[in-house]
């Protein structure tokens, strides 16, 4: 139940960031609400199913195609275009702590000199952020890919 909790109050966090993220861009008000609720559902999504057992990758993959599909509803619903809530809503699963984590220890190696555990620190942080970037891309990239697939005239 505290796991549950603490996803849900994330998540808002999560929403927050989305809606702040939106308003950067000068998305129409309408649609803030949607950036809200998308962003707290690829957080809620990727959460769970960390939860699970899976991987990071693997859930931001999940929950980044999960929410290319609602944003192409949405999109067609509303008739806005699909980015200005698929992009306002992946915006909480962004890899920051590993991207930093990367860049500080590169700079150490500068400041500090090359070591292997500072070689290492790169190496894992830089690839997992990587990672998480590419399955977020592919993850959104999907959605597209079968919505044209899908409605291809068949010759």
């Amino acid at each position: 139940m505290e796991i549950i909790y603490d996803i849900l109050i994330k998540s808002i966090f999560a929403s927050i960031a989305s809606t702040g993220f939106a308003m950067l861009f000068n998305v129409p008000r309408h649609t803030l609400i949607f950036c809200a609720l998308g962003g707290a559902i690829t957080y809620i999504i990727r959460n769970i199913s960390i939860e699970f057992g899976l991987s990071i990758e693997l859930s931001t993959f999940i929950a980044s195609s999960c929410i290319g599909f609602i944003t192409l509803k949405w999109s067609r619903k509303f008739l806005i275009p699909r980015p200005v809530y698929s992009v306002a809503s992946i915006i909480p699963m962004i890899p920051g702590t590993y991207a930093f984590t990367a860049m500080i220890s590169l700079v150490d190696m500068n400041s500090h000199g090359v070591s292997p555990e500072l070689i290492q620190l790169f190496i894992e942080n830089f690839l997992r952020a990587l990672s998480i970037l590419g399955a977020i891309t592919f993850g959104l990239a999907l959605t597209s890919l079968y919505y044209m697939r899908l409605n291809r005239p068949v010759i």
